[in-house]
């Protein structure tokens, strides 16, 4: 049976992964203090084993998309150079930049960033769905989500 305080703290456990926003690591901080407090409850334990699954999996996920995307468009950004950028008043006009060498190789970065974006998209949408799922007491399981906490 789950009580009223359970699925009040589950709520708040996967709604304190949105602090990510106001303050660095968060989404992990807050999630294992407030899951290490209450773990007494099987309710609890589970949601917030899937809470931290699922905030690592993204981790992962985004760690792999930069590290396709950034050094792409560094190598695509360096093979424009020589261009110049002047700066007159409020404006700046980039003189000389070359579209010739974005090719196929650029798009791969520039997919990893638009994928990156989506990723954070639906990070934001899920942890919205799993809070209403757990305040209304059904156990959440993330999709994507490795088990790294069993």
């Amino acid at each position: 049976m789950t009580t009223t305080n359970d699925k009040n703290i589950a709520t708040v456990l996967h709604l304190s992964t949105l602090t990510q926003y106001i303050i660095p690591f968060g989404n992990y901080i807050f999630p294992i203090v407030i899951w290490s407090s209450k773990k007494d409850s099987s309710f609890v334990d589970g949601n917030g084993k899937n809470v931290l699954n699922f905030q690592l999996s993204i981790f992962v996920y985004t760690v792999l998309l930069c590290l396709i995307a950034i050094p792409i468009l560094a190598y695509t950004f360096f093979q424009n150079f020589p261009w110049e950028a002047v700066i007159n008043d409020n404006d700046i006009i980039i003189n000389n930049f070359n579209f010739d060498h974005i090719g196929g190789f650029a798009v791969v970065g520039i997919t990893a960033v638009f994928l990156l974006a989506v990723l954070k998209v639906i990070e934001f949408v899920l942890i919205i769905l799993a809070a209403v799922k757990a305040s209304n007491g059904e156990n959440y399981k993330y999709p994507l989500s490795i088990p790294f906490f069993k």
